[in-house]
């Protein structure tokens, strides 16, 4: 295994991490291809060791995942009436109405009248929306992998049900969109190029690393934090439900990765933490929704800097990583290899977070049982 260690280009393809001219000429170039194809090459594994709970915590997750699971088409309330419209106007007034934070003037916004935001509204929804139904396919895709190429029973055991759960995401969400919302939109380039990684990487804890530690724990924050901030009941009680899931995911690659990184070398805990801030960097760049900006006719380029003056959006970019970085530090990667996943984090200022509770402790306070009023 090569001991050469990357730089900050060779890893996320800039030299500045905020280099928004770089991260704005990554774009998608076969958006009107219904097929994507990635090239993988891994072993699959067969174990001839069937005793069940070798691993006692994973066999723990595997059996209330078997307790948890529900039908996306009927514990949900689909007669629930979604306004768009309304739900953009009503998300404006309670911060002080449209373009609060921000100075217009000599902007693209400065003649913008309530039919334009409305619009941002609503397309920047149906973004969202359609983000997390692609990043759910990558997690139903890479889950398949991990339940082939991992040596472990009980991982396969728990991975198998993963796959479900994941496959009633896709699901929850395309119907969202099709029914309750008003467009779907391309996958994102960055996190097109970050599922494209993990599912060419051949090591079986690489695909654990970037999709049940870093997608997942990106996309349990986002949908939490999405779930305080929505009014509308359908979607909340819809997030609630993937939010119980995506918890016992994570903690599905936090105990799985805990055991194994014990054995790596320092070089190889480099390679992990290389992967682990490439992911991270491609997971920010995404949520500059550069694809609104284009079908809007709106330079992005112009529109960002604007966007990173209000607090709440702020605030929000750095919440995505509340889950992440304690993870990565109960696995040991923050201070591995001379601290350097430590020293990337504290330049991308979500270091603070690494103390707060990683998955593990956290999933029990997060179950919900299907059909229950609780989880709405």
């Amino acid at each position: 295994m090569s001991e050469k260690m990357r730089s900050t280009s060779e890893i996320i393809g800039r030299e500045g991490v905020d280099d928004l001219e770089a991260i704005l000429s990554i774009t998608n170039t076969d958006v009107d291809e219904a097929l994507h194809t990635v090239h993988s090459n891994y072993d699959t594994i067969f174990t001839w060791d069937y005793e069940k709970g070798t691993r006692p915590k994973l066999d723990k997750l595997y059996e209330k995942a078997k307790k948890s699971q529900w039908n996306a088409q009927t514990d949900l309330p689909w007669e629930t009436p979604v306004d768009q419209e309304e739900l953009v106007v009503s998300g404006a007034m309670s911060t002080g109405g449209f373009g609060t934070g921000m100075d217009l003037s000599d902007s693209p916004f400065a003649k913008w009248g309530e039919k334009e935001w409305i619009r941002l509204g609503v397309e920047a929804q149906n973004w969202t929306l359609s983000q997390f139904m692609h990043g759910e396919q990558g997690a139903l895709v890479c889950t398949a992998k991990i339940v082939e190429s991992v040596p472990w029973i009980d991982a396969k055991y728990y991975a198998a049900t993963q796959v479900m759960d994941e496959a009633r995401h896709v699901e929850v969400f395309a119907k969202y969109l099709d029914d309750k919302l008003s467009g779907h939109y391309p996958i994102n380039a960055h996190l097109r190029l970050l599922l494209d990684d993990i599912i060419a990487d051949n090591r079986w804890d690489m695909t654990y690393l970037g999709m049940q530690i870093m997608v997942e724990g990106l996309a349990l924050a986002a949908f939490g934090f999405m779930h305080q901030m929505t009014t509308e009941p359908l979607l909340k009680q819809l997030l609630r439900y993937v939010m119980s899931d995506e918890a016992r995911h994570v903690a599905f690659g936090v105990l799985s990765l805990q055991e194994y990184y014990q054995q790596l070398s320092s070089s190889e805990m480099r390679e992990r933490q290389e992967f682990a801030f490439e992911a991270a960097v491609r997971m920010r760049d995404r949520f500059l929704q550069q694809e609104v900006w284009e079908r809007l006719g709106v330079s992005a380029k112009e529109i960002v800097p604007l966007l990173d003056q209000v607090p709440e959006r702020r605030v929000f970019q750095t919440m995505l990583f509340s889950k992440i970085v304690p993870n990565c530090k109960k696995l040991g990667l923050l201070d591995a290899a001379d601290g350097w996943l430590r020293d990337r984090f504290t330049e991308i200022g979500v270091i603070s977070f690494e103390d707060w509770a990683d998955t593990g402790e956290e999933y029990d306070a997060l179950q919900a049982e299907p059909g229950s009023a609780a989880v709405a």
